[in-house]
């Protein structure tokens, strides 16, 4: 009997049923978690990548997760467009403390984990590029969790801008520091110093460039949400895959694009405030499972010490800057503590910015990057319960509003 019709064993998953996968498994888990036991949502996706990736069940591997790169380029970009949307120059401009208080969290915190890991023997270089890393807050963290409590109010106001001001400091800094890699590799001072200028500024091009095609297209087709959603989606893409082509900074030019269109919209041709609606919360969902699969656990036991000094030491820097500055910024009393614990988070960006550093680098791959991923592991779990702590605590979460 010619059974030639039938599947050959095993069974080889296609792409559309990892995928369904891991939408489902993410979905199930995140209203798991946040049902039964009133943790974010987020906390839930994060364990079911880790559940589907190579330290669980090994459905994700890592050649999956390479080809799922693009998903997460994607996913991270909206939100990174996000971010820059939402750092308002005027207000900043209103408030120059606050300006000082988010510019001096950011290098607060650089200089303690920088000081800490050069304690601990690493190199200069490379102890400055893993403090630019670990500047960053995950924005798609405090997004989501902010939008999962309907959180309103001045520490939930400032925990978003100030997230998007160590977003921005993080990618400049860590652009800066290619001259010094670069020299670490024995490459002429010409290349050393011409990258960095090249990345700063085609990628603030693109970005620029991005936002004026993006303006005259929102004008012509008018404010209706479902328009501007898929415009949004289009010039994220068209963005990125300039950005990648010309061997730019994605980040930086995302975070121009969000920034530019925030701030130089003067026809307000833009929805405000801007929303995804439910195509946010697919993005959420892949971003957050494919960041559990990728993360790594190993460096906890070889590292404990070194890792554990990381998560201390940068939650110290941010939280000495805004006692110091926060009363003149504004910030009322007890709200300081708050706003540090709340900005707790890494993830899927320290992942990206952490991949990214070592597969030019390989120096920092070998030292440095399993201690950032180990950190990041511990931050990605329990970085949604810091800030959705923050926000209960500040009186600022009110989940029993209308959905919106």
């Amino acid at each position: 009997m010619d059974l030639s019709f039938l599947p050959s064993l095993p069974i080889a998953l296609s792409q559309p049923v990892l995928f369904g996968a891991l939408l489902a498994a993410g979905l199930i888990g995140g209203e798991a978690l946040r049902r039964y036991a009133g943790l974010p949502r987020i906390t839930g996706y994060v364990l079911a990548g880790v559940a589907l990736g190579p330290h669980g069940t090994g459905l994700l591997d890592a050649e999956t997760l390479a080809k799922a790169r693009v998903l997460i380029d994607l996913s991270l970009g909206l939100v990174v467009f996000e971010l820059g949307f939402r750092l308002d120059l005027a207000w900043l401009r209103r408030n120059r403390w606050l300006f000082v208080t988010a510019v001096a969290e950011s290098a607060f915190c650089f200089a303690a984990i920088f000081a800490a890991l050069t304690r601990f023997g690493y190199s200069g270089v490379l102890a400055a590029c893993a403090a630019a890393i670990g500047t960053a807050t995950e924005p798609a963290v405090v997004l989501l969790v902010a939008h999962e409590l309907r959180a309103e109010g001045q520490i939930t106001a400032r925990m978003l801008l100030f997230t998007a001001v160590n977003t921005v400091f993080a990618y400049l800094a860590l652009t800066l520091l290619l001259p010094f890699l670069h020299l670490e590799r024995s490459l002429d001072w010409a290349a050393a110093l011409l990258q960095p200028l090249y990345l700063l500024a085609g990628s603030s091009l693109v970005g620029a460039a991005a936002c004026a095609l993006m303006l005259r297209l929102a004008a012509w087709l008018g404010k209706r949400e479902d328009r501007q959603f898929v415009l949004l989606v289009a010039l994220v893409v068209l963005t990125i895959g300039v950005a990648r082509s010309l061997n730019l900074s994605v980040g930086v030019a995302l975070l121009a694009l969000g920034m530019l269109a925030r701030n130089f919209d003067a026809r307000h041709a833009l929805l405000l405030p801007l929303r995804f609606g439910y195509g946010e919360q697919l993005f959420f969902v892949i971003l957050f499972v494919l960041t559990g699969a990728s993360l790594e656990f190993g460096a906890l036991a070889a590292a404990a010490l070194t890792v554990l000094a990381f998560i201390v030491v940068r939650f110290l820097g941010k939280a000495l800057a805004i006692l110091l500055f926060g009363y003149p910024s504004g910030i009322r009393p007890g709200g300081a503590g708050l706003l540090s614990i709340a900005l707790l988070p890494m993830a899927g960006l320290a992942v990206v910015m952490v991949n990214d550093t070592a597969a030019l680098y390989p120096a920092f791959g070998r030292h440095l990057a399993p201690v950032l991923l180990a950190a990041v592991a511990l931050l990605g779990l329990l970085g949604p319960l810091a800030t959705q702590f923050a926000l209960r605590r500040a009186g600022e979460a009110h989940p029993e509003a209308p959905d919106v």
